[in-house]
């Protein structure tokens, strides 16, 4: 017999761990719904053709195909074996499990333009699938949920990313957390700071690493990459940059004036080109407006928000301000992070419709509550009271009370068999159901209800008529 297993980097989640999972998904609803933001959902499955050259070639090599159905080896050809997987794929592949939810979502758009009202803002929470080397904190089949808005330039739209980050992990108890933002205008000057020695994405992709391998493994990757140790000793001159968001945003401005950076200037609609050189540089202006109207928002938690130049998020399709999430006192990779976009729709054929957004990691939330002990949902099950009965008459007897009892919206259910009345509190305890209400033969014929507090242990006794009143009003 052929022993049950499931495909790594999958898991199964008891009823106790779906409660928990509901609860962080219940948080971020309600925070996303409070900001205007209008439930989506797409296929698990897209073209490959939608999926494919979004996320850079390291994001390409762990999107999950699915075979074509039928025989689909009848289209192969030993001209395409010869020639390889790129012209082999097509003709075994046409379709891809979502990578995430941005892009799937940047084809919505597209399809539907006629239909929308913009700016458009929705949110999605979903599963999405990676063909990754599976590790703690990091799975092939996880949840995301996602809230972007597109058809607007306006950065008041970052500023409330930020104000959304606080307010999930505000409400989920993980206060010990620091928001990283940056913007790809800071690193495209930095990069113009080295002279242009390199490739772009090469410099992005190495100290996007920084926090993972350090100094030493990014200036090895560099090498590696064609750079020289001169240049390598500027960027590190540029990154180190200590102080708080107003003080790095100075320093960084006087290093791009001193390399002779030539300032490109502010997006459309979100400045003008002003006397002071700080405004001139898109990426440093557009993160000192974001501060700005996120102090116009009462924001208090600038602690807890860090200007990062090193954070540069190695999906391709980022063009403004990028952000991340880490939780402090666990070791865990980041549970959120996104960024502004300029044209992903311009590969669906709808070109100049910029849009920002982010992404909470579901599993990772997860692991991070659960390290840090702060779950307060811990029943395996909603059911708030269970009616226990010794006899089929009692059992039956108590049927009406268990209708009414779900009529007024109490979760409630009979012990289905007629058991040991110790058996039946026994399942209660096990299954987190606080209230045990009894039946037997001696509380029906008095016309009364025992009631159990099952963590406290108090008892109560009342009148059947008066049981649904008592507890809706607890």
């Amino acid at each position: 017999m052929q022993k049950p297993s499931i495909p790594k980097g999958t898991r199964d989640f008891g009823p106790a761990q779906v409660a928990r999972r509901q609860h962080i998904f219940n948080v971020i609803r309600r925070t996303f719904e409070s900001f205007g933001y209008a439930p989506l959902e797409t296929p698990t499955l897209e073209n490959l053709s939608v999926l494919t050259g979004k996320y850079g070639d390291e994001g390409d090599q762990l999107l999950f195909k699915v075979l074509n159905s039928g025989d689909f080896a009848k289209e192969v050809t030993t001209a395409d074996l010869e020639i390889g997987s790129k012209a082999l794929l097509p003709k075994v592949a046409e379709k891809g499990l979502r990578y995430d939810l941005t892009v799937p979502f940047a084809r919505y758009v597209a399809m539907n333009r006629g239909t929308l009202t913009f700016p458009f803002k929705r949110y999605q929470m979903q599963p999405v699938w990676r063909a990754d080397r599976p590790q703690r904190g990091r799975y092939r089949e996880f949840y995301q949920c996602d809230a972007d808005v597109v058809g607007t330039d306006s950065l008041l739209c970052e500023a409330e990313i930020v104000l959304m980050m606080a307010q999930v992990l505000n409400g989920l108890g993980l206060h010990d957390f620091t928001i990283k933002i940056n913007h790809r205008g800071v690193l495209r000057n930095i990069y113009q700071a080295l002279n242009g020695e390199g490739r772009e994405s090469d410099l992005f992709v190495a100290i996007d690493k920084l926090d993972k391998i350090g100094r030493d493994g990014v200036t090895r990757e560099l090498l590696d990459r064609g750079f020289s140790e001169a240049t390598i000793d500027t960027l590190f001159a540029l990154l180190t940059t200590d102080g708080d968001y107003e003080e790095k945003l100075v320093r960084l401005l006087a290093g791009f004036v001193t390399a002779g950076v030539e300032p490109e200037g502010p997006r459309p609609g979100n400045g003008e080109e002003t006397e002071d050189p700080q405004a001139n540089y898109r990426g440093l202006t557009e993160l000192a407006t974001v501060r700005d109207l996120l102090t116009a928002s009462g924001f208090k938690q600038f602690d807890r928000l860090e200007f990062d130049p090193t954070l540069a998020r190695g999906l391709s399709y980022y063009t403004g301000c990028i952000f991340e999430v880490k939780i402090n006192n666990v070791q865990m990779g980041s549970v959120s992070g996104g960024g502004r976009y300029d044209n992903l729709t311009g590969s669906f054929g709808l070109p100049g419709v910029s849009g920002v957004g982010f992404s909470f990691g579901v599993d990772r939330l997860y692991d991070c509550l659960e390290a840090l002990d702060l779950f307060t949902v811990t029943a395996e099950t909603p059911t708030r009271c269970l009616l226990t009965h010794f006899d089929v008459a009692s059992g039956r007897a108590a049927l009406p009370l268990l209708a009414q009892l779900r009529a007024a919206g109490i979760p409630s259910e009979l012990y289905p068999d007629v058991s040991k009345l110790q058996k039946q509190f026994k399942y209660a305890d096990a299954k987190g159901i606080p209230l045990v209400l009894v039946l037997g033969p001696e509380e029906l014929a008095a016309g009364v209800v025992k009631i159990k507090i099952m963590k406290s242990g108090e008892e109560k006794v009342l009148p059947i008529g008066e049981v649904v009143t008592a507890l809706t009003a607890e």
